[in-house]
């Protein structure tokens, strides 16, 4: 007989018992539960055992025993072969096997210790890093600015009344839920202390403006609170990092980012919010003349691929008690619909709505300015935009629907090693419309190599 059934990460056949399956049931137990059948090959036949009357009485004494842990042990018979199935539920508690601890991976068992054990743990235990009780802190050592940002913010999206704000600061932050018996949880530390890093590291923004992908010009870390740290970073990215474009409708002067300041706020509170503070790694923030890129470190909930961020999802914040206490202050809706709204800010802005992706274990979003951001620099003749009038005249003679491409031929003729960000900075275009256009002309230029050592190659001479 063959079981209608495939190995997965809840299933498990093992053609005789050994007693290092015990790990398996360790790891059924720290994940969802699971069955584990002796006497069946990996394809499903069943094969049977050759001691099941021993087996009977040994497997539920060495579960218990070992992890103790019932699991209910049930022998079955196809014909005269005998095998077990053992059905393990999933425990409120870490389960160790010999003093170590296991989960299942897909149809794996594998070994969990450090970063990857404190995840679990807290999983298990149905409670979340933010809400760890932090000793040694009290409320007189918060910061004095992050209150009074928290309730002017809170007043002004009307999320508590004057009255609700009108108690002591430790009243306050038991009705915010920032205590854990009589300590204050990481999510307040975070949100309120001068100085969290004495007990996160990671906890601040770094933030770099890059003249092209290897050259920074000037770099600034923002420390402190992190209600704080949202406010500054805005202010050192708009005022000091990007430049608005001055242009005049009549006599009214009109500033004009290439980013829309409201739809980043949305990305960096995203950062913030979401951020996984075990890891040793700063929001980091890139900022070029027409592009900027946010990168935190955790990956996105299995539930919510990156590929739906800008369809309706539920929120699943990885820190919500965090959450919780930039939601009472009016930062955030805590719907999940941050997305939407930043897709929104940039329809009315006419900007390039942000690209959101996987990278190196966080979220990473691209942000790039748009055409007609890049045609208002051009024409105020702003320095990195402004393509000379030769150059102009040049391309203008050819088709217009090749121009770009040969404008990209000419410049790597010019110089076999250009970046795309010279080519979009020469062109005067965004880095992503240089990209679709290489992309396209697969056929007539090859990059070979990788990074700043590569060089490009002319596969068809389209003349000048």
């Amino acid at each position: 007989m063959k079981l209608l059934k495939d190995e997965k990460q809840d299933i498990e056949f093992k053609q005789s018992w050994r007693d290092e399956y015990l790990k398996w049931i360790c790891a059924f137990s720290n994940t969802s539960g699971g069955m584990l059948y002796i006497g069946v090959r990996n394809d499903g036949e069943v094969i049977g055992v050759n001691n099941s009357h021993k087996l009977s009485e040994d497997l539920p004494n060495k579960i218990l025993n070992t992890m103790g842990l019932i699991c209910e042990v049930n022998l079955f018979a196809d014909g005269d072969k005998k095998y077990f199935q053992i059905v393990v539920e999933k425990y409120p508690f870490p389960v160790s096997y010999h003093g170590k601890y296991y989960r299942r991976s897909g149809s794996t068992t594998q070994e969990v210790n450090g970063y990857e054990l404190d995840k679990m743990i807290f999983s298990v235990q149905g409670r979340t890093w933010d809400s760890v009780p932090v000793p040694n802190v009290n409320s007189e050592e918060l910061e004095e600015t992050a209150f009074k940002i928290f309730k002017k913010k809170a007043l002004q999206r009307h999320r508590l009344t004057e009255e609700d704000l009108a108690v002591s600061r430790e009243d306050l932050l038991h009705n915010l839920h920032c205590y854990e018996s009589e300590y204050l949880t990481r999510a307040a530390v975070l949100a309120f202390h001068p100085d969290p890093e004495k007990w996160f590291t990671n906890a601040y923004i770094k933030i770099a403006y890059f003249e092209n992908e290897a050259d920074i010009l000037y770099q600034d870390e923002v420390h402190g609170s992190l209600l704080e740290q949202v406010e500054k970073a805005m202010e050192i990215i708009y005022l000091k990092y990007m430049k608005a474009l001055i242009s005049y409708e009549g006599i009214t002067r009109r500033e004009t980012y290439f980013f829309p300041p409201e739809a980043f706020r949305e990305l960096l509170l995203n950062a913030v919010i979401h951020k996984d503070y075990m890891q040793p790694t700063p929001i980091q923030i890139q900022v070029f003349r027409d592009r900027i890129n946010i990168w935190n470190f955790g990956e996105m909930p299995a539930s919510i691929p990156v590929s739906s961020l800008y369809k309706f999802h539920r929120s699943v914040p990885r820190n919500p008690n965090l959450a919780s206490i930039f939601f009472r202050c009016g930062y955030i809706e805590s719907w999940g619909r941050g997305y939407s709204k930043i897709k929104r800010i940039c329809d009315e802005w006419g900007a390039n709505v942000p690209v959101p992706e996987s990278n190196s274990g966080g979220l990473a979003v691209d942000c790039t300015a748009s055409d007609s951001y890049i045609n208002l620099a051009r024409e105020l003749k702003v320095d990195g935009f402004y393509v000379a009038q030769n150059v102009v005249q040049d391309v203008a003679q050819n088709d217009a629907q090749d121009n770009l491409d040969y404008f990209i031929i000419r410049c790597i003729k010019e110089n076999n090693k250009i970046t795309r960000d010279e080519i979009a900075r020469r062109a005067g275009k965004n880095k992503k419309t240089i990209e679709r256009h290489l992309a396209a002309m697969r056929d007539k230029v090859v990059f070979y190599g990788s990074g700043y050592s590569g060089y490009w190659k002319i596969v068809e001479d389209t003349g000048d």
